[in-house]
């Protein structure tokens, strides 16, 4: 059996559904195999870059790692997708091919050193040098991405390798690996005690929960826990979805993207602070000032990542493990007979009719006509036309900030995915092709701005081959409106090379394949939405909206200066 035969075999064994890529010189001989593998579907992509962010989509939405694959001339296209990947903790396989490693140093076409470039972005680079040692490498990639805090593993092969005829078979799995988590590691019991009693004892307790409460599918023991100590529970932006939003208890998104005058009020007045699978990064804690290290607020951290758990607070209890199993325990631990009346808390009562009176205030947006489109105007008829089944994906920018802040999940799960943690333009249209294949029965919705259009619009092509319900959506404001905003709001209007040309989108998502559909005006999004998400074809939906320096959204410190400018803005 050749090298390629037994990768492949061991990636059915491992029952890899999708795999994303793009086909190369030194990726032929894999190719040419995998003609015999019908289980094993291969997606084409046009960009490597896009294959690895369609991956790290289906990887956050299937709960198993997503597989990428990409030539050696491709490797360093894969570079942004593998990174963010890395730091969000997503677990993706990055397969790449590469010539003769005895070849290298005479100078080959398309040789690099690849290990040099993913070594500092993943858990695990691999370069198999024999072809026995494919199901040995397949494994502990597999096993390193799925177990403990998750991310992606680069493995290397040569083109040679891949046709090498191998003399002995240990072609066998490790199911526990095959999803994720992998395996589930509790904290240590009596540091859970001692939480316990810190969360009894406070008398503004808050949970924040990041990412991490996704990877681990906490949800259910979130809401458990919630209800039975009566908390309040806000998230953090790429850990929308795992409370859900519409619950009484739920103040949304904290911070400085997402975050509103609302809930960090109730993160600032806050006496006791539990972080569940949040890694308090700059944004979370708008710039570890959302609470300041130094305030003295009680701080329980809970994560699988012994490197994140008190990195950047004093902690009182530090909680080392899975977020699921670790709260499944502290609440075995709790005694039922001292379950709190929730709704009848003093300070509940006081957040619940806080929030009316936020949601009451937004309503004059909510309901605004006119031209151009309101953003929070967009996001009420979103609630309303979403099909109940679906996945939300955004890009950076207004796609992303007023999904963050005023969407709210109604279902907790993985049903909103961000790329906010290096946050690179040109995430959410191939992460939409995941997601579909993910979930194909789901209507997949990607919100993107004509910035991040310009990196990805070749993927129009894939959606529009593979089909489905995926709808795209483009906010056109004709710049690069968030960096616009970000000069504006600390140098002065000393802006360049951030405004575009007029393009005609309806044409070019037209000419692949695409229905599309523009809106000027906030009185057409109703009827736009209901009739694209009616659609089982890929649609595209252009929206007219005005750059970020001309309405202001809910970032705390352009909010600031906006009130001293005269500008419009929302928090």
């Amino acid at each position: 059996m050749k090298g390629s035969r037994v990768l492949l075999e061991m990636f059915k064994g491992y029952h890899v559904d999708y795999v994303f890529g793009l086909p190369g010189e030194t990726t032929l001989p894999l190719y040419v195999e995998w003609v015999d593998f019908p289980d094993v579907k291969h997606v084409m992509f046009r960009d490597e870059r896009s294959a690895c962010f369609a991956a790290d989509a289906y990887a956050r939405v299937s709960f198993k790692p997503g597989i990428c694959e990409s030539p050696s001339v491709g490797s360093t296209h894969i570079i942004p997708a593998i990174a963010e990947a890395y730091y969000s903790s997503t677990p993706i396989i990055a397969l790449t091919t590469d010539v003769p490693l005895h070849l290298h140093k005479k100078n080959m076409l398309t040789a690099i050193d690849q290990t040099s470039l993913f070594k500092g972005i993943t858990k695990e680079t691999m370069t198999i040098t024999k072809a026995i040692e494919i199901p040995h490498v397949v494994r502990r990639a597999f096993r390193l991405a799925t177990t403990g805090k998750p991310g992606p593993v680069h493995v290397r092969i040569p083109s040679d390798i891949l046709e090498e005829e191998v003399p002995e078979l240990d072609i066998y799995v490790q199911e526990d690996f095959a999803k994720y988590p992998g395996h589930r590691f509790t904290a240590e019991l009596e540091k859970v005690k001692k939480a316990i009693e810190l969360l009894y004892q406070a008398e503004k307790p808050l949970i924040i929960c990041g990412q991490g409460s996704l990877y681990s599918q906490a949800w259910d023991e979130l809401v458990e826990l919630a209800e039975l100590l009566g908390i309040p529970v806000g998230s953090t932006m790429a850990g929308k979805g795992c409370f859900p939003e519409n619950h009484p208890l739920s103040i949304g998104v904290v911070g400085s993207r997402g975050g509103t005058s609302f809930s960090n009020r109730v993160l600032r007045e806050a006496d006791l602070i539990f972080y569940i699978g949040c890694n308090t990064d700059y944004t979370t804690t708008d710039a570890w000032t959302l609470p300041s290290p130094l305030e003295g607020k009680i701080i329980i951290h809970l994560d699988i990542s012994e490197a994140e758990v008190g990195n950047n607070y004093p902690t009182q209890v530090s909680l080392i493990g899975d977020a699921k199993a670790t709260l499944r325990l502290m609440l075995n631990m709790i005694n039922k007979n001292l379950k709190r009346n929730w709704r009848e808390i003093p300070r509940i009562r006081e957040l619940i009719n806080s929030s009316r009176e936020f949601w009451e205030e937004l309503k004059t947006h909510m309901d605004s006509t006119g031209k151009p489109v309101n953003p929070i105007k967009f996001i009420k008829s979103l609630s309303e036309n979403i099909p109940q089944n679906h996945v939300l994906i955004a890009d950076p920018g207004v796609s992303a900030i007023y999904l963050s802040a005023f969407y709210r999940v109604k279902k907790p799960g993985r049903t909103v995915l961000f790329n906010y943690s290096l946050g690179a333009l040109g995430f959410a249209i191939p992460a939409s092709i995941g997601a579909h294949f993910a979930r194909p029965e789901s209507h997949i919705i990607a919100l993107t701005g004509d910035g991040s259009f310009g990196f990805t619009a070749g993927e129009l092509e894939t959606i529009s081959r593979v089909g489905g319900k995926i709808t795209i959506i483009l906010f056109n404001n004709q710049s690069f409106g968030w960096i616009r905003a970000s000069i504006y709001f600390k140098y002065g209007p000393k802006y360049f090379a951030t405004e575009f040309k007029p393009i005609d989108y309806m044409k070019i998502a037209e000419g692949f394949g695409l229905l599309p559909f523009r809106v000027e005006s906030s009185e057409d999004l109703d009827k736009t939405l209901s009739e694209a998400f009616n659609t089982d074809t890929p649609t595209f939906i252009e929206i007219i909206v005005e750059p970020e320096d001309k309405f202001v959204p809910p970032v705390p410190s352009w909010v600031k200066k906006a009130k001293e400018l005269g500008l419009r803005y929302i928090y």
